[in-house]
């Protein structure tokens, strides 16, 4: 007769789980579901808050609820930490790939180069060149330039890191994993408390919103009647709903703050949780740039597959730019010559 019980919960949710699984993977589906919470899967990964009908009933009109906007920071949030993790990962393989390389070149002598960042990317700069070989010359001395100016800010940036070797990459990489989880463990307890928050305003509008019907229910007799009354009255479930809520919750304190008071500290977390965003996003473009550097390198180390690409050809509009540049300045030369003359004998 306990088959009800809550401490019977988690079995029959397992089971639920391994069904739901069975006919996914009989139908080649790729999705799977799991009973455990993120923090249970070792994710790290922000659950959103649930939206329910008034809150998506409000977005549809456009209006901004504090629901919606918490659950477009968490999606914000989670979508930079997935990008710098697989950025992390990307240049943690190609770090491998170059200790690998290395110790293939350890009998040559430029095996010591090879390791060296900054002999690397003038190295790419050379190959650059050679590549454009059969460019124009005003092509030729454009990508130079440009080639020139990108290596430039490249140096100056592993300089102003102290990154000159792999194992230095490496480090850095390693340090900087380490921040970007330190700066997303300071925002997790903010995007909790401002979820509870959430609720908490949701579920007293609710209650107030809905108090004058449930009274009306509370005072209906008959079995039947107070059941078909609920049925036609929504708002009886979201009352009951949000008062258990209330009852529920375990921290006390927020039952006696005032509406200000919790819309105040709301503001107040969105405005923490936006200012630690700001470091991860520094943290993203330190990777980016990486990422540049490591296809340069790439590029100047044999072997890989940036070095086996193909040269690249002259844009064609520049081909055209240039030709037209020749032309007019071919024109303008005989007149020039003459008027040198003319002063000569005057």
């Amino acid at each position: 007769m306990d088959w009800n019980d809550q401490k019977y919960c988690e079995i029959w949710r397992h089971e639920w789980e391994v069904i739901q699984n069975r006919y996914l993977e009989a139908n080649d589906r790729s999705e799977r579901v799991d009973l455990r919470s993120y923090a249970r899967q070792g994710l790290d990964i922000v659950p959103t808050v649930h939206e329910g009908t008034a809150v998506r009933q409000m977005k549809k009109r456009g209006i901004q609820t504090n629901i919606g906007n918490l659950n477009r920071e968490i999606r914000a949030a989670n979508s930079l930490m997935k990008s710098i993790r697989q950025l992390i990962q990307n240049l943690k393989g190609w770090i491998t790939e170059l200790g690998e390389k290395r110790k293939e070149l350890l009998a040559q002598k430029a095996a010591e180069e090879a390791t060296l960042l900054p002999n690397l990317l003038m190295k790419y700069m050379a190959i650059r060149k050679e590549e454009r070989k059969d460019w124009t010359r005003a092509g030729q001395n454009r990508g130079t330039s440009q080639d020139l100016k990108a290596v430039s800010e490249a140096l100056s940036y592993l300089r102003q890191k102290g990154l000159s070797t792999v194992e230095d990459l490496e480090a850095f990489l390693e340090s900087s994993g380490k921040s970007a989880a330190d700066y997303r463990n300071q925002m997790k307890p903010k995007e909790a408390r401002s979820k509870v928050i959430d609720w908490i305003l949701a579920s007293r509008t609710d209650c107030k919103e809905c108090k004058s019907v449930y009274e009306k229910y509370q005072k209906i007799f008959f079995k039947k009647t107070k059941e078909k009354f609920k049925q036609e009255h929504p708002e009886v479930a979201r009352y009951e709903k949000a008062a258990a809520y209330l009852v529920k919750h375990p921290d006390d304190k927020d039952k006696d703050s005032t509406q200000k008071e919790l819309q105040e500290e709301q503001e107040t977390l969105l405005s923490e949780i936006a200012e630690l965003k700001v470091p991860l996003t520094e943290v993203q473009e330190d990777l980016k740039k990486l990422r540049d550097i490591r296809y340069w390198v790439r590029k100047a180390t044999p072997g890989t597959e940036e070095s086996k690409e193909p040269p690249k050809k002259q844009p064609i509009k520049e081909v055209l730019q240039d030709k037209a540049d020749e032309k007019k300045a071919q024109r303008t030369a005989p007149a020039q010559t003459k008027h040198k003359q003319q002063d000569m004998e005057l």
